[in-house]
C-alpha cells in the first residue's frame, strides 16, 4: 500500500506542470469543434491530462499528488482555456475535487485514492428543491436530482452539495456527500448554448446510504476547517474552499478571452474589411486589442496576488479577514464579467465571415466565456453588493454568503 500512496513524481515543479499544459494547449485546440460537435470532450483528452499529472495538482503528496499553491492551479486552468474552454472548466471541477477530499476525513481519501490515485472525483451544488436527505445512525439516506455535474462522465466518484439536512435548533444544514458511481445514475440533459462538451450531467440518486465520514457540513469550509487538516497539514488545505472554487470556475474564462484575441490578431493580419480596409489601419480593432491585452494581464495578476494572499494567511495559521474574503469573491466574479464584454467586442469587431465555423472559433469561444459567466459564482452583482454593504458600515455578520 505505501507505494501507491507515494507521489508519482517526487520532483516535478509547478514550471514543469505548467509547461505540460502549455504543450497540450494547440492539442486542444484542434480538438475543440469536433468536442463542441460531439457535445464531450474527447478520452483522449481526459488521457492526455492525466499523462501530464495535471489533476493532481491540488491533491496530497500522500495520495500521490502534487499540492501544489493555488497559483499554480489557476495558471493550469488559464492555459488550458486558450486551448479549449470545455476542458479547461472539466479540468478546473474535477482538479479542485481532492481539496475538498484532503480536508475530509481521511477514510475517505482511503475510498478514492487507496487502490488506485488517479481517480477522478467530480461535484455540483446544484440541487433541486424536491431532494431529501435524512440523517440516520451513522450516515444519511440520500434522494434527488443535482444538476451541471461537468466532468461527471469521467469521475468515478461524485460531492453532491446543497444536501440540507433537518437541524432541530434552527435551519438546516448544508452538507456536501461522496457517493461512490454505483450509487448513483448520470442523466445526459446537456443540450446548451455554450461550455457543450464539458458534460455537466444531471445526477439522480435513489435512497443511497452516504456513511457520516464521507460528508462535511459547508459552514466548516467557510471556517476552513476539517478533519483531514489533521493529517494533510499542508497550508494549502487550510486556504478557504470558497475562495479555491471560485477561482477553479473563473479562470477558464480568462484563458478562452485569450484565445479570442489570439484568434482575432491571427485574423486581422490577413483581413481587409470593405469600407475599413487592413484591420491593422481600423481605430476601433486597434484599441480593441491593446484594451483586451491590458485587461487580461491585470485580471491574471490580481488572480495571482490572491493566491499568493491565501497562501500567506494559510502558511500564517491565519483565517483571511471576511471583508478582504468578500473583495477576492467580486474579483473573480467581476473579472469574468469583464472578460465576456472584451468577447461580444471582439466578435462584433471580426465582422461577417466571422461567424463561420470552418474557419472561425469566435463563435464557440464567445458562447463559451458568457456560458460561463452564468455560473452562479460568477455573478458580480451578488458578490459587489455583498462587499459593497460591509464598506458601507454594514455588519459582517449578516453574510450570507458560505462560498467565501
Amino acid at each position: 500500500m505505501h507505494s501507491v500512496l507515494e507521489s508519482r513524481e517526487k520532483s516535478v515543479t509547478a514550471e514543469e506542470l505548467i509547461a505540460r499544459a502549455r504543450a497540450l494547449v494547440p492539442v486542444l485546440a484542434s480538438r475543440a469543434a469536433q468536442a463542441e460537435r460531439d457535445r464531450a470532450v474527447p478520452k483522449e483528452t481526459i488521457a492526455d491530462l492525466q499523462a501530464a499529472g495535471l489533476f493532481q495538482v491540488l491533491q496530497p503528496r500522500r495520495w500521490g499528488g502534487h499540492e501544489m499553491d493555488l497559483g499554480v492551479v489557476n495558471e493550469i486552468q488559464m492555459t488550458l482555456g486558450e486551448g479549449c474552454m470545455s476542458t479547461a472548466w472539466i479540468f478546473a471541477v474535477l482538479a479542485v475535487e481532492p481539496f475538498l477530499v484532503a480536508i475530509c476525513d481521511d477514510r475517505m481519501g482511503q475510498d478514492v485514492y487507496g487502490a488506485d490515485t488517479s481517480t477522478l472525483v467530480s461535484g455540483t451544488s446544484a440541487g433541486g428543491p424536491d431532494n431529501k436527505v435524512t440523517q440516520v445512525e451513522d450516515g444519511f439516506r440520500v434522494t434527488g436530482r443535482w444538476r451541471f455535474a461537468s466532468g461527471s462522465g469521467h469521475a468515478s466518484w461524485t460531492f453532491l452539495g446543497n444536501c440540507f439536512v433537518a437541524n432541530e435548533k434552527g435551519p438546516p444544514d448544508s452538507w456536501r456527500l461522496l457517493l461512490p458511481r454505483a450509487d448513483y445514475k448520470i442523466i445526459d440533459t446537456w443540450n446548451v448554448t455554450g461550455l457543450r462538451a464539458t458534460g455537466s450531467y444531471d445526477i439522480v440518486v435513489e435512497d443511497a446510504f452516504v456513511p457520516a465520514y464521507r460528508g462535511i457540513k459547508q459552514v466548516e469550509l467557510y471556517n476552513c476547517r476539517g478533519p483531514g487538516q489533521a493529517i494533510n497539514t499542508g497550508p494549502l488545505y487550510r486556504v478557504p474552499f470558497g475562495q479555491v472554487f471560485a477561482m477553479s470556475v473563473s479562470t477558464p474564462v480568462i484563458g478562452g478571452l485569450q484565445a479570442m484575441l489570439d484568434a482575432f490578431l491571427a485574423y486581422g493580419a490577413r483581413r481587409v474589411a470593405r469600407g475599413i480596409g487592413p484591420t491593422a489601419m481600423d481605430p476601433v480593432a486597434q484599441l480593441l486589442c491593446s484594451e483586451t491585452a491590458i485587461v487580461i494581464d491585470e485580471l491574471k495578476t490580481t488572480f495571482h496576488k490572491n493566491a499568493k494572499l491565501l497562501t500567506g494567511y494559510a502558511e500564517r495559521g491565519e483565517t483571511p479577514p471576511l471583508k478582504e474574503r468578500m473583495a477576492m469573491k467580486f474579483q473573480v466574479s467581476f473579472a469574468v464579467e469583464r472578460a465576456s464584454l472584451l468577447a461580444t467586442r471582439i466578435f462584433k469587431a471580426s465582422g461577417a465571415s466571422g461567424i463561420y465555423t470552418d474557419h472561425s472559433a469566435f463563435g464557440r469561444l464567445l458562447n463559451d466565456i458568457n456560458a460561463g459567466r452564468q455560473h452562479v459564482n460568477n455573478q458580480y452583482e451578488p458578490a459587489g453588493r455583498n462587499l459593497g454593504r460591509v464598506m458601507l458600515g454594514g455588519d459582517e455578520a449578516e453574510n450570507k454568503d458560505t462560498f467565501l
